[in-house]
């Protein structure tokens, strides 16, 4: 990524999202917690889920959201996927993507780039990339004997895991841990570092800077 702002003045406004999901919904659902507990300013106009049995449908529909299914399987290409999925983006007029546990590859289109963030289990840049998502991520970071782990917050380019980062929390890894045990103390982290870096995108200050991200005022 070139040297730019994604928003070039704060937001007057409450920031409006887009959610893609492939699973539980549960950053979803924290999502609404925090916008309901009045401790972030934003509105969710569309999911948009990858698979139409994940249970983040369901919950969506529950929290009365407008919710669609677009299968990555029922499209030829990423490049058509990712179409469908932008093409909803646009007509929802949403300022920033918001990949919470999304697990499908996809193209992020140049009008885009810069407004979509994906979150990740984990301390990028390790364990990270193709394969390491969910518990496959905690089970890697306990057999590796590791001390620290927590999120990560990107931007999202066209690599797995790759684009220039936000915010990141870090958890301890205990010795009697199992992998749920883990993945619940990293959502945590999560639960408060997504909304974080959300509000320093509303803010207009971020800057990217080839692989980093600075705040300037």
């Amino acid at each position: 990524m070139a040297r730019f702002r994604p928003l070039s003045a704060p937001l007057e406004r409450p920031i409006r999202l887009a959610v893609l999901i492939s699973g539980g919904g549960t950053t979803l659902m924290n999502l609404m917690a925090k916008i309901r507990q009045g401790e972030l300013s934003a509105e969710i106009r569309v999911v948009l889920a990858s698979r139409a049995e994940c249970a983040g449908v369901k919950r969506a529909q529950e929290l009365g959201l407008p919710c669609h299914v677009i299968a990555r399987k029922t499209f030829e290409s990423v490049a058509d996927f990712s179409h469908a999925i932008f093409s909803q983006c646009r007509a929802n007029e949403v300022d920033l993507v918001v990949c919470g546990g999304f697990l499908s590859l996809m193209t992020v289109p140049d009008d885009f780039l810069g407004r979509v963030i994906n979150t990740h289990p984990a301390l990028i840049p390790v364990f990270c990339g193709k394969g390491f998502y969910g518990h496959h991520v905690h089970e890697a970071v306990i057999a590796r004997g590791v001390r620290i782990s927590g999120c990560t917050i990107h931007f999202a380019d066209n690599e797995y895991d790759h684009g220039p980062i936000i915010e990141q929390r870090a958890v301890p890894v205990l010795d009697s841990d199992t992998p749920d045990d883990l993945a619940a103390r990293v959502f945590a982290s999560e639960c408060e570092a997504l909304p974080e870096a959300i509000r320093r995108f509303a803010s207009g200050q971020l800057e990217i800077d080839g692989s980093r991200v600075r705040t300037i005022q």
